[in-house]
């Protein structure tokens, strides 16, 4: 029995990994400071050349995708209130553009990498969203992704008429008929038949074939039609991330992919399992139509020596003050009143000890450490918030297959220290490793899918995903006759 056993665990075909790169359009990501290291780019970040050749150096490094994070307002807690000043020299998420533009340039000069892009559903109306990501799906030939966000920033909130935030789960209730809307539009509002092109008849597209959608709601009242004609996927391929209560319900029902943060793999396992199980025993979806990837900081080099020093000379590079920065405003917490010496472990501010207290127990060496803001600032300057793998090919590709196995995650969101240096190395050393292993593809299966082709197979929402429902199918008795009224 053992060796029938073992026998299975062999034949197990490998979990293939799958890899996006994390950017944003902004000089300074998740490493403050780092715009200006030799090996980075993001001062460039405002052309379009910039983003063409990131794009086709991940195509044909064998990336699946480049995740595009975004932000609506500058981390302004910092020596604040509303102070954007620290956040400047560092370009610490700060100025930022907006993510879209840019896809279908980058999609044109490339042939296979997905395009997931970060909009929010607090301050876009449904109506205006779905004809942007309509007319993106066209141009990028059904190879974006939406990541779905509520948005979280007070200067955000400030900065579209209103005098604080909605409350959180105010804004999931929001965002989960704005999903109704927005699968309407997209799913309900044109027939796969309406569009026949028919230049002898004269006809571009057949009446009755499009409807409106009427919806009215609490929140929304869009009457329709949709105004885009039905794109490559029609819904874009949905990337969500939120572990609150409401984040994870939201994620188990509407996403196909969703990205889980966390030090530890142990505790990212706990989120992704109360995902999986949550998509299954409440809304029905099978728990494998949820692709779950993970972030990281991967900084590689020939030997485990050579990528500690590479990650002493970048930290060199970090901005103290981008980073305090980034923590205000990720947190909400201004950490400019306490002295530079003070262990924020004993503050007598709740959520500060809170955070603290969590990655004291849980970022690896660290123990025993105070957590000063000098020790904050060097741990954000280098990744942000996000686990870092330090070390040569095979440590680094060690620890992606642990992580991949302990958190039951699928892929991992690679964020770059310096862009697009960090890229390449893990295009040149982490990539090749992983190939060797057999667990990352070898190349694409097939040139130019959609996105949700990549991850799923098929173009369409999958039967047991909330947006199918809203499909507007063909009758059975046209369908077989083929007649165009």
């Amino acid at each position: 029995m053992a060796s029938t056993a073992t026998e299975a665990a062999a034949q197990k075909p490998k979990k293939q990994l799958l890899l996006n790169a994390f950017v944003m359009t902004t000089p300074g990501h998740l490493s403050p400071g780092l715009w200006r290291h030799p090996r980075n780019q993001t001062d460039s970040y405002n052309k379009l050349s910039f983003w063409t050749k990131l794009a086709q150096l991940l195509d044909k490094g064998g990336f699946h995708a480049m995740f595009i994070a975004d932000t609506l307002g500058p981390y302004d807690v910092y020596r604040g209130p509303a102070n954007v000043d620290p956040a400047l020299a560092s370009g610490a998420q700060f100025p930022v553009n907006d993510p879209l533009y840019a896809v279908p340039a980058m999609a044109s000069a490339t042939k296979n990498l997905i395009f997931g892009v970060t909009a929010s559903t607090t301050y876009d109306a449904p109506y205006a969203l779905a004809r942007r990501f309509s007319t993106v799906d066209h141009l990028a030939e059904g190879r974006v992704a939406w990541n779905i966000v509520t948005s979280y920033l007070e200067s955000a909130a400030r900065n579209f008429g209103l005098e604080t935030q909605i409350e959180h789960d105010e804004r999931y209730r929001i965002a989960e008929e704005y999903m109704d809307v927005v699968y309407k539009l997209w799913e309900g509002s044109w027939r796969d038949d309406a569009v026949i092109r028919d230049r002898e008849r004269g006809q571009f597209a057949v009446a009755g074939r499009v409807r409106p959608i009427n919806h009215k709601g609490k929140y929304f009242q869009v009457p329709g039609p949709h105004i885009s004609e039905p794109s490559p996927q029609r819904t874009p391929f949905l990337f969500q991330a939120g572990t609150s209560k409401a984040g994870t319900e939201f994620g188990a029902k509407h996403a196909e992919a969703v990205f889980m943060g966390g030090q530890l793999p142990e505790l990212v396992r706990k989120s992704v399992d109360a995902l999986r199980s949550t998509a299954k025993e409440k809304f029905g979806r099978d728990p494998s139509h949820i692709k779950v990837f993970t972030g990281v900081t991967v900084i590689v080099d020939e030997t485990d020596e050579k990528a500690q020093a590479k990650y002493k000379e970048l930290l060199s590079y970090g901005d103290r003050e981008g980073a305090l920065a980034l923590f205000g405003g990720w947190t909400g917490n201004d950490l400019s009143g306490y002295s530079d010496d003070e262990d924020l472990v004993l503050v007598d501010k709740p959520a500060i000890r809170s955070i603290i207290n969590r990655w004291s127990t849980t970022v690896p060496g660290t123990e025993g450490l105070s957590w000063t803001k000098s020790r904050i600032a060097e741990f954000l300057s280098i990744g942000g918030m996000m686990p870092k793998i330090i070390g040569s090919p095979e440590t680094v590709v060690d620890e992606l297959e642990r992580w991949a196995e302990v958190a039951d995650v699928d892929g991992f969101n690679l964020a770059h220290v310096v862009n697009p240096g960090s890229f390449e190395d893990i295009i040149d050393f982490v990539i090749p490793e992983l190939r060797r292993r057999g667990i990352f593809r070898e190349e694409s299966e097939q040139e130019g899918v959609t996105a949700r082709e990549l991850f799923f197979g098929q173009p369409h929402l999958l039967s047991d995903h909330p947006g199918h429902q809203f499909k507007w199918p063909i009758p059975e008795a046209e369908a077989e006759g083929g007649v165009a009224s």
